[in-house]
């Protein structure tokens, strides 16, 4: 790595997933880092620990274009590559799972079920919608998920799908950035709020100018003022404790309404969500919510109905006008990562990497070496 005072300075404005992905991934290079955030970095009220973190670009194929599919199934690996990384350079472990995604319907809904089955095909080559968009009948339900045996007469099993725990990413990230801070030089910033992001410096709220080589935006919905049409989408979860009930799988229940997903993570905890809510509402979750992704937890078993409510939890997704992200310099040369919308854990490796190689050429970095950093290109 370079000594802390030859190597260049880049400012990084917000502590979510892609501000801590970025300045891991530069300060892996020898690049120093200042990252600011307006929280703390253990704050769990915004879109990155509030996730599901499921990574499904083929389930997804339903509300997005084939863009948003290669970015997540590109994405898809290098989570592989970077989890890897993060595991050898913390020691921290990070639940991850390549096992699939299991889709299912009660009878009366079988009609959505089909329609869901014909949204993602339609988006897919044949040959590939062959393999990524499997029919299962009762039996095959019961051999992925033994739980849901004979519940379920017809579902999709989506098997190039994933998921992983973000409350342990961000803890593998944080160890990650504080060891290389202190080994390239930078420091991490809590509870200073930047109002705006300049080429080379961040203006904090308080009137502090920090200056950089390089600054990058990466505040999600609190670049509202400097990016026209972006927008917060609400998300509301569900997190229930049920140590007796065991799902192998991210699991979607397909209604006319809305389409349920529970996410089982370690310890006998549940994820349970549903889709975004076209509002910008930043409170609490509400009790209509509550009940409705309660009712259907239970209407996919039982046995859900004797889970712990651990957490109920509501926040706000970025998204612009095309739904699309942006990880590149504007029309004023301030470096943005932003719009993820509903696919943040989804496409963030590959979104972040594009950021990371553009960047890299802006400071005059030479290429990268290692096989990881081939990956990411």
């Amino acid at each position: 790595m370079n000594s802390a005072s030859a190597s260049p300075h880049v400012g990084i404005a917000g502590a979510g997933l892609a501000g801590r992905l970025l300045a891991w991934r530069l300060l892996r290079r020898g690049v120093r880092v200042s990252l600011f955030d307006a929280g703390a970095r253990d704050d769990r009220g915004s879109a990155g620990p509030t996730a599901a973190a499921m990574l499904s670009p083929t389930a997804e194929l339903a509300v997005a274009d084939a863009h948003i599919h290669e970015l997540g199934s590109r994405s898809l690996d290098l989570w592989a590559n970077w989890l890897q990384a993060l595991h050898a350079q913390t020691g921290k472990e990070v639940y991850f799972r390549r096992e699939g995604t299991l889709v299912v319907a009660h009878a009366p809904d079988r009609g959505s079920l089909a329609h869901y089955a014909s949204l993602l095909r339609a988006h897919l080559p044949a040959a590939e919608a062959a393999a990524s968009v499997q029919a299962a009948d009762a039996q095959r339900i019961g051999a992925l998920e033994p739980l849901l045996a004979g519940r379920f007469a017809e579902g999709l099993y989506l098997p190039q799908e994933g998921q992983l725990a973000n409350d342990q990413l961000y803890e593998a990230l944080a160890a990650a950035l504080d060891q290389a801070l202190a080994a390239c030089g930078g420091a991490w910033h809590e509870r200073c709020a930047i109002e705006s992001v300049q080429p080379h410096a961040l203006l904090a709220r308080d009137g502090s100018r920090h200056d950089f080589e390089l600054a990058v935006d990466c505040r999600g919905v609190g670049a509202r003022g400097d990016m026209p049409g972006l927008h917060g989408v609400r998300g509301e979860v569900l997190t229930v404790a049920a140590p007796g009930v065991e799902l192998r799988r991210p699991v979607r229940l397909i209604h006319p309404r809305y389409a349920l997903y529970v996410a089982p993570r370690p310890g006998g905890r549940f994820i349970v969500g549903a889709t975004e809510l076209d509002s910008e509402d930043p409170g609490p979750i509400t009790l209509r919510s509550t009940l409705e992704l309660g009712s259907a937890l239970y209407s996919l078993h039982p046995e859900f109905g004797e889970a712990r409510v651990l957490r109920l939890a509501a926040a706000l997704r970025p998204a612009l006008p095309d739904r699309q992200p942006v990880a590149a310099p504007d029309a004023q040369g301030v470096w943005r990562i932003n719009g993820l919308f509903r696919h943040g854990y989804l496409i963030a490796p590959a979104v972040v990497a594009q950021a990371e190689r553009g960047i890299a050429e802006a400071l005059g970095l030479p290429p990268a070496l290692d096989q990881e950093f081939r990956d990411a290109a």
